[in-house]
């Protein structure tokens, strides 16, 4: 597409300014200036949240809270093949005769959900036999090296780039460069450039974020304490998550005491939810951009020996099982792992000449108390992430380290 060779002969010229946005398409425009309160809908107060992201875009908040309602197009058992209004765009332009060789350069494998997505897109792939070669590299979490990634895989003679970027704004002027080679798929998270034919995510941060805190505002009594958890700054994805709990938090009569980076430690979880028990002798509610490191917070109260508040977590087994058992009250937005089938889907269509969605928004369930025994699978390990979409896949349950029966 002519979009694809205008944004590679500028990749030279292109200057990074600020960071990206979790938005319904990539985009080369810089990240729009975090809306004021009253743009946000909410009203000035001391909420304790601190500024906005310069990732919030009003916009692309208010978009992802209304997909939550809307109805996804596609085959209703294979929610990894739906797309939420989508804006088809012409492939023709890439058609070519298979065998295919898809190339794949990964963020990283360096926690349970990523190594739960790394197998469904394995499995998916060994489902088409069109694939000839597939050639994944791993940048185990290095911006650097997976700038090197991209770079090192245009010249291995790809017919399609899948990429799921390590960062936004780094990553940014490598997949611009990329996409003049190759047809470019980006998934997960987002890139600053809309050169990619097209960007595969769930609904979006903006809504498990908004989704977390609304469960949070109806169960916190007003004024309650809340304590917001979160990995890392800079990924798209986990920044537009808060930037919409801000919002939630901010039309709240709640107290947000404290915002702590956990790194995505368990043991770091741990330790910064016991020391806010001990300095404000209770949080009423708990807050998290990721789930991974849930059953830590929990266990801090229950070491302090104190009741659980209200809680979000994801769809990760432990968590649900422990919910369960300890009947909390609790809610888990997700970010389905079954995405990572939809790229390889998407690469075949493309390379086929077939239309694919400009930006292809999957549907993002939520686990309420009402659908929890559906997620729970006893029969899977403690990391497995429920909404693999894996089960229909050769090798389940055995390959994602569960048990038949």
């Amino acid at each position: 597409m002519q979009r694809h060779k205008a944004a590679a002969a500028a990749f030279a010229a292109l200057v990074l300014a600020g960071c990206t946005t979790d938005k319904p398409a990539a985009t080369t425009q810089p990240a729009a200036p975090a809306a004021s309160a009253q743009e946000s809908g909410t009203e000035a107060q001391d909420s304790g949240t601190g500024a906005q992201s310069k990732f919030f875009v009003q916009a692309d908040f208010d978009a992802q809270l209304a997909m939550r309602s809307q109805t996804p197009e596609g085959p209703a058992d294979k929610p990894w093949e739906q797309a939420i209004a989508p804006k088809m765009i012409d492939t023709a332009t890439y058609k070519k005769e298979g065998p295919y060789h898809l190339c794949f350069s990964n963020a990283a494998v360096n926690n349970p959900w990523r190594q739960v997505g790394w197998k469904t897109m394995q499995a998916e792939v060994g489902l088409h036999k069109e694939i000839g070669k597939f050639t994944a590299l791993d940048a185990e979490g290095k911006d650097d090296k997976q700038i090197s990634d991209i770079a090192e895989l245009q010249v291995k003679g790809c017919d399609a780039l899948i990429v799921s970027p390590n960062t936004t704004a780094t990553l940014t002027p490598a997949v611009t460069a990329a996409c003049g080679e190759v047809p470019v798929i980006v998934f997960d998270r987002g890139v600053e450039t809309d050169c990619p034919v097209t960007f595969i995510k769930p609904i979006g941060g903006y809504a498990f974020g908004a989704d977390a805190a609304e469960f949070l505002v109806e169960k916190v009594p007003a004024g309650g304490k809340v304590l917001a958890l979160r990995i890392l700054p800079g990924v798209d994805v986990l920044e537009t998550r808060w930037s919409a709990a801000k919002v939630v938090f901010d039309r709240s009569g709640l107290q947000v005491v404290g915002v702590e980076f956990t790194d995505g430690d368990a043991a770091k979880t741990k330790s910064i939810v016991s020391d806010y028990i001990q300095r404000h002798g209770k949080i009423d509610g708990v807050w998290m951009d990721s789930g991974a490191t849930a059953v830590a917070a929990i266990e801090a109260f229950e070491d302090a020996g104190v009741p659980v508040p209200p809680i979000n977590g994801e769809d990760q087994q432990d968590f649900l099982q422990k919910w369960k058992d300890s009947n909390l009250t609790a809610v888990a937005p997700t970010y389905p792992t079954y995405q990572w089938r939809t790229p390889i889907i998407a690469a075949l269509k493309i390379l086929k000449g077939e239309e694919v969605p400009e930006t292809w928004n999957l549907p993002q369930p939520k686990v309420t108390s009402e659908n929890l025994s559906t997620y729970l699978k006893p029969n899977m390990p403690p990391l497995h992430y429920a909404l693999c979409g894996c089960e229909d896949l050769p090798g389940f349950p055995e390959a994602w380290g569960g048990k038949k029966g």
